[in-house]
């Protein structure tokens, strides 16, 4: 079994060796230096999809890495098999656990649509209100589905069923609750909120070492969001186009967004940990 802190040390060691601090050996990997901290602590084990890149940083051999120590060719070609089988293991064991939480999952949304329908049918004899339910549960389900079955790895799949399945859904439930304004109205302001997460998912994995700045140019896109959708609403529903509520909204936004690149500075200014 892995020494989580033999391997955190060991990694300590080698960051040291090549005179990086924690944020700048961070800022190579597109991580954040929290995550460092927690290997050099013993607390976690670096992402294998990161591991060939953080051992070319280190100058040191994969199989070191996962030993927590330099080796000899006749040590390491043992250690090789030892922890090749070992990260076969945690891999399965983690699929496994993935599997097992989005049959759960499923499991819960299913029994959710049956209790709506049963009681609908049990009240007006007839399928009225639960059809709303069970458009949304699927609608939820079909976007949430890549995140709970890949976690993190989820999220691009997730922004793509919700870019190609929002629209379809605010027709439909335009037509159930029959309310044409919910998709006259809805697929406008989905178009926007969409190109706006797209923005913001693509800012985060570009600055994933720097979250703070990641959020902070978040926050500063939400003011031309914010107007974008205002002027898109006042010609729909021939309202003036902004009040004193969006204009404090777009201070509070920029002051946000100011203590965000503030605290970014702060972190990243090269201090040694």
């Amino acid at each position: 079994m892995m020494d989580q802190v033999k391997i955190g040390a060991f990694i300590a060691a080698c960051r040291k060796e090549q005179q990086l601090t924690q944020a700048q050996l961070a800022e190579k990997l597109n991580i954040t230096d929290r995550a460092v901290s927690k290997w050099e602590n013993g607390k976690s084990m670096p992402d294998s999809s990161i591991m060939l890149e953080l051992c070319e940083i280190l100058g040191i051999k994969v199989n070191e890495l996962l030993s927590g120590e330099r080796m000899d060719t006749d040590a390491y070609t043992q250690s090789a098999e030892e922890n090749l089988m070992i990260l076969k293991r945690k891999d399965e064991n983690s699929n496994k656990k993935n599997v097992l939480f989005a049959i759960i999952y499923s499991v819960v949304l299913f029994l959710g649509i049956l209790v709506c329908s049963i009681c609908d049918l049990a009240i007006t004899g007839e399928f009225t209100w639960s059809s709303i339910t069970l458009s949304s549960i699927i609608f939820t389900y079909v976007i949430s589905f890549p995140i709970v079955i890949l976690w993190k790895k989820g999220i691009t799949g997730s922004l793509l069923a919700l870019s190609i399945f929002l629209i379809p859904y605010l027709y439909l439930l335009g037509i159930l609750i029959n309310v044409p304004a919910v998709f006259t109205i809805g697929w406008r302001m989905s178009l926007i909120s969409i190109v706006y997460l797209w923005i913001i998912y693509f800012v985060s994995c570009r600055l994933h070492a720097r979250k703070f700045r990641a959020a902070g140019i978040s926050v500063l896109l939400a003011i031309p969001l914010n107007t974008c959708i205002n002027v898109t609403l006042s010609k729909l529903l021939s309202e003036p186009r902004a009040d004193i509520w969006d204009i404090l909204t777009v201070f509070l936004l920029l002051i946000t967004a100011f203590l965000l690149f503030l605290t970014d500075y702060a972190k990243n200014k090269g201090i040694p940990k």
